[in-house]
């Protein structure tokens, strides 16, 4: 391939990528506040989900432990 037409391709497709950034930048601030919201709310359905998986996990530890009844 002639160096010059590789170079041709390369610029175009960089603009065609500036392009795509522009109109994605354009587009994010719109829709920032719903995904922070399903952001948080699935953040904190992951910690009481933890939550619940070890205060479960102690409960039932302690009364499987073979020494329970020592």
């Amino acid at each position: 391939m002639d160096p010059d037409l590789y170079l041709y391709v390369e610029r175009v497709r960089a603009r065609e990528l500036q392009a795509e950034a522009a109109r994605h930048r354009l587009a994010a601030p719109a829709s920032e506040p719903v995904t922070r919201t399903l952001r948080t709310r699935l953040g904190w359905a992951l910690v009481e989900t933890g939550l619940r998986l070890v205060h479960g996990r102690r409960g039932s530890s302690a009364a499987r432990s073979p020494l329970a009844g020592c």
